[in-house]
């Protein structure tokens, strides 16, 4: 293995961590409709005798900045992705009105925005500790690559920084990331 595949290597791992946290703040409720908040729930279609993702079911739109609505390909799947959303831990409660399932979204409390808040950073530490880990493994592959007389010292140190370079690079784009979804967490 040469330095430049470890380099790539690493550098991936610490942009999947990234992609890993971006993505889970978007599941997070900020009082306005967005369909990532439901398209990752679970559905047990009973008629399939499958588990199915509620973005394979159905289609779902934001007509609205404070509403979400479902609209399920198959009509024989509306009961299960109704029992689904019930049973999620949005705190959204669908209404059924023929066709179509409503998702009207709340005001947020200022306490559940500072909660919210608490959760959105406990997964930016998560992406860090994730980036870290990274680094770690990063720099291990590089020092076992002089052990092995594939680099030199020179080369060892210059990889080192060069880690390092990408650890604190991903590490602030998860802090700027932070900082935009508390702000809008805490906008009302």
């Amino acid at each position: 293995m040469d330095p430049d595949e470890v380099m790539l290597e690493t550098e991936e791992a610490m942009q999947k961590s990234v992609d890993y946290v971006l993505h889970e703040m978007s599941t997070v409720r900020t009082g306005k409709a967005s369909p990532s908040l439901v398209e990752g729930i679970d559905v047990n279609v009973i008629s399939y005798g499958s588990h199915m993702k509620l973005r394979e079911l159905a289609l779902i739109a934001t007509p609205e900045p404070r509403l979400l609505t479902v609209q399920p390909y198959d009509a024989g799947t509306k009961q299960d992705i109704l029992r689904a959303l019930r049973e999620s831990r949005l705190g959204i409660n669908p209404t059924d009105d023929g066709k179509i399932i409503r998702l009207p979204i709340p005001e947020l409390s200022h306490e559940r925005r500072v909660d919210l808040a608490k959760v959105v950073k406990d997964m930016a530490e998560q992406g860090r500790v994730r980036v870290r880990g990274a680094r770690r493994d990063g720099m291990d592959r590089v020092k076992a690559l002089q052990k092995a007389g594939a680099i030199t010292e020179d080369d060892l140190h210059r990889l080192e920084k060069e880690v390092q370079t990408l650890t604190d690079k991903y590490v602030k784009e998860i802090d700027q990331h932070l900082v935009h979804k508390e702000k809008e967490i805490m906008t009302v």
